[in-house]
């Protein structure tokens, strides 16, 4: 079994993915069935190719969405049409033509089996896809948790940053005040020095 790829997507990856789903838009198929072929061929899920084109890539190719879906319904007109063509045609055919129509293409055993197995391979691919929805929901539930408490953290450093620039100002105050005070107080010890000195000189 091939290993799953997790790693960033390149812009070849991200065009592969968009030619692929265009393509399967223009010939009616699924988109599910364009992510499934994307995963083979890049090893990785379906779930995580249709994640990415619905998160980013779709968003570089809406007029071309547009042209491809116009043309799946050009294609469509025209298949009626040539079938219609064709129903007509055995409607006028011979009641002999339509059985040996009917006989060329019988109903086997080995068919009913391949289309069970078909239904059952969606079956498990569905499930897979559910499985896939649910981790990623659980991984966004628990992003959101912690971006949350990460929130929380930022809003309490800004308190504490704020608290702390208040005290250090405080701080500032105080010392501007102590230096104010030691100044006066020099000052008023000077005075008094020089008034002793003159009182024992004379």
């Amino acid at each position: 079994m091939s290993t799953i790829r997790q790693d960033a997507w390149t812009e070849e990856e991200d065009l592969l993915l968009a030619e692929t789903v265009l393509r399967h838009i223009r010939e009616g198929s699924t988109q599910l069935a364009s992510f499934e072929e994307v995963g083979k061929k890049l090893s990785r899920t379906s779930a995580a190719c249709g994640f990415r084109w619905n998160s980013l890539v779709r968003k570089q190719y809406e007029s071309a969405i547009i042209l491809a879906k116009q043309q799946r319904k050009a294609m469509n007109k025209q298949r009626k049409s040539e079938q219609k063509k064709v129903n007509n045609h055995e409607d006028h055919a011979s009641p002999h033509r339509l059985v040996s129509t009917r006989e060329a293409q019988p109903i086997t055993l080995s068919s009913i089996i391949s289309y069970l197995e078909s239904v059952q391979d969606s079956d498990l691919q569905g499930q897979q896809l559910k499985s896939e929805n649910d981790v990623l929901k659980r991984q966004l539930v628990d992003l959101e948790q912690e971006h949350q408490r990460l929130q929380k953290q930022y809003k309490q450093l800004q308190a504490d940053y704020s608290s702390i620039e208040k005290e250090y100002q405080t701080l500032l105050s105080f010392m501007d005040k102590a230096r104010q005070l030691s100044g006066i107080s020099w000052g008023e010890q000077s005075i008094l020095k020089v008034t002793r000195d003159q009182s024992d000189g004379s």
